[in-house]
């Protein structure tokens, strides 16, 4: 069997997003990363949920909702209010930092 030595064009995985989900900006992409956004947060709940050795009903409790609230907020399906997150991370003792990045050189 011959071999045939191709070379292999790479792509960045923000060329591969513009290209198959779309670019910067866009209606869809937009969609796509907060739904990306909301899972990390979720991942990160259930993780430190977990060092800290409580349970989704004992996290509930301590943040005043029920343990299928944070079931869903772990698995990102439902809509979440800022507060609620706070509280969550509250609750677990964590540190919540928010960074902000202007995308548009002029605002009108």
């Amino acid at each position: 069997m011959a071999s045939i030595n191709k070379e292999l064009e790479m792509f960045s995985f923000d060329q591969i997003k513009d290209e198959f989900i779309g670019e910067i900006g866009t209606e869809k992409r937009n969609l796509y990363e907060q739904e990306l956004q909301v899972a990390v947060i979720g991942e990160m709940i259930r993780k430190i949920r977990l060092e800290r050795n409580l349970t989704q009903e004992e996290l509930g409790k301590l943040v005043g909702v029920q343990k299928a609230q944070i079931s869903k907020l772990e698995n990102h399906t439902t809509n979440v209010t800022m507060e609620t997150i706070l509280k969550v991370f509250g609750a677990l003792k964590t540190k919540v930092n928010f960074n902000v990045e202007l995308l548009i050189a002029k605002l009108k």
